[in-house]
C-alpha cells in the first residue's frame, strides 16, 4: 500500500478544508449573495470529495482488492474488508452523489444544502480521515 501517497492526499484534503474554513460565510444570505464565495465553496467541496474518492482508489489498488467496476464498487470493496465503517461508507455515498450534482449539473445546486454542508458537515471529512489513518 502506498502510504506516502495516501498521506499526501490527506494533506491535500486538509488544505482544501482549511481554505473552506477561511472563506468564513456567516449566513445563508451571505452565501447566496456572494457569487465568488458561493462558487469557491462549491469548487472546494467538489475537489475535497474527489480527493476522498482518490484515497479510496489508492487503498483498493494498493491492497489488491480487485478492479472496481465503478465508484460504488470501490466503496463496497472497502466496506467488505472492514477498512471503512458502514456509517462512513454511507457518508461517502452521499458525498459522491453531491459531487455528481456539482460536476454534472444533474439538478440545480441547492444553496441551502451547500451552506449546511460547509457549516455543519465538514466533520464528515475528518471522520473519513480518522478511519483511513487508523488503518495505515
Amino acid at each position: 500500500m502506498d502510504k506516502k501517497r495516501i498521506l499526501s492526499k490527506i494533506d491535500e484534503l486538509n488544505q482544501y478544508l482549511s481554505e473552506l474554513k477561511e472563506i468564513k460565510i456567516s449566513s445563508l444570505d451571505e452565501y447566496i449573495n456572494s457569487i465568488e464565495k458561493k462558487r469557491a465553496c462549491e469548487r472546494l467541496l467538489q475537489i475535497s470529495i474527489e480527493t476522498v474518492i482518490d484515497i479510496c482508489n489508492i487503498l483498493v489498488s494498493g491492497l489488491k482488492l480487485g478492479l472496481p467496476s465503478d465508484e460504488e464498487d470501490i466503496f463496497k470493496k472497502l466496506e467488505n474488508k472492514k477498512l471503512i465503517s458502514k456509517e462512513t461508507i454511507k457518508l461517502l455515498r452521499e458525498m459522491k452523489g453531491f459531487r455528481n450534482i456539482l460536476v454534472h449539473n444533474y439538478g440545480d445546486v441547492d444553496d441551502e444544502l451547500v451552506f449546511a454542508l460547509i457549516s455543519k458537515r465538514l466533520g464528515d471529512f475528518n471522520k473519513f480521515k480518522g478511519e483511513i489513518q487508523k488503518n495505515l
